[in-house]
């Protein structure tokens, strides 16, 4: 039977009071709240053509575009790892 951090509380459980306290999963060592990078500043729009070939098929289609979702991707990465969530 597994344990439960929480009491069952319809409030909700809380990990960690401030964003400077340390927290970890799987036995990772503890870490603070990653940084904040704000939102992505560009979100990927599906643009479909009736052209065979076209650059502009879906997606990514600008350089800023993909930058900001290879940043977004990135930070989570790394602040999944640093919590312990993923190796």
């Amino acid at each position: 039977m597994p344990e439960y951090i929480d009491y069952g509380s319809p409030d909700g459980a809380v990990f960690g009071r401030t964003s400077t306290e340390l927290i970890a999963f799987y036995g990772a060592t503890p870490a603070v709240r990653y940084g904040d990078v704000g939102a992505a500043s560009t979100y990927i729009t599906m643009r479909f053509s009736t052209l065979a070939i076209s650059t502009s098929v879906g997606g990514l289609n600008t350089e800023a575009a993909m930058s900001s979702f290879v940043t977004q991707i990135s930070t989570l990465t790394v602040a999944m790892r640093n919590l312990g969530l993923i190796t």
